[in-house]
């Protein structure tokens, strides 16, 4: 994390950096400036910064006037020994307003709000660990292909080549995009727990969708969503409105 820190007074100053390194020794302090003038030239070179520390009172005017002149774009905690200005403070979306002395506890848990502002909000039915795996952040391996008993043969299915997966009357079937259907020893649960969850979705407790098994949405009745899929499913079958939008951000990506 690179902070900016707009202090006039070198103690104070060098105190917020020691607090800072204290409580999260990865905290980079990427500059400390102690004036309007130095700090709007400085934030005007549209420097890395990822949160910004500032006094009220500097030596050329009121901190509030440096965001007049240059829009801020990461959140800002105002740091002062005046609580007159927190009207102020707050109306330009600052993140925390910490009176001096700094507290180490109320630091901390301005630093804490700040990561939380950072995450991505949550949606209902997605499973961000998964989600992560997929997107690279942690290295995890999924299900390449299925070998299925058929007739008097063996058959290997790739996960890229399946629809859609449906469960009716306790048994589970692997549906591919030419209609062909095949029966898995798997249940949906399990399935879940090995899918790759950038490509398939589970749309309801009878079915998980691949991306390319469905052909159209529809809104229905109380926020609900109808999929049509491909090859048409021998149920109708419908998305629940707390899983909703978690599909739209599914597909979205």
């Amino acid at each position: 994390m690179n902070t900016l820190i707009i202090e006039d007074e070198r103690p104070a100053a060098l105190r917020l950096v020691a607090l800072l390194h204290d409580i999260d020794s990865a905290i980079v302090v990427a500059e400390t400036t102690g004036s309007i003038v130095d700090t709007v030239a400085y934030l005007r070179q549209k420097p890395a910064i990822d949160l910004i520390f500032s006094d009220v009172q500097l030596s050329d005017g009121l901190s509030f006037e440096i965001f007049r002149q240059v829009t801020p774009h990461c959140p800002l905690v105002f740091t002062t020994a005046y609580d007159e200005y927190a009207i102020q403070a707050f109306k330009l979306n600052s993140l925390d307003y910490l009176l001096k002395p700094i507290l180490a506890r109320e630091l901390s848990a301005a630093l804490a709000k700040f990561r939380q502002t950072q995450r991505p909000p949550a949606l209902p039915g997605i499973d961000y660990g998964l989600l992560a795996q997929a997107l690279g952040t942690v290295q995890r391996s999924y299900r390449q292909r299925f070998l299925i008993s058929y007739r008097d043969t063996y058959r290997a299915i790739a996960t890229r080549d399946v629809a859609y997966f449906f469960s009716e009357h306790k048994i589970t079937r692997l549906i591919c995009p030419d209609g062909t259907t095949l029966a898995l020893p798997e249940t949906l649960d399990q399935l879940s727990d090995q899918l790759d969850p950038a490509q398939f979705f589970r749309a309801s407790r009878q079915c998980i969708v691949s991306v390319g098994g469905i052909s159209a949405i529809h809104k229905h009745f109380n926020g609900r969503l109808k999929l049509d899929l491909s090859p048409p499913a021998s149920d109708d079958i419908f998305v629940s409105r707390d899983r909703a939008d978690a599909l739209k951000y599914w597909l979205n990506q």
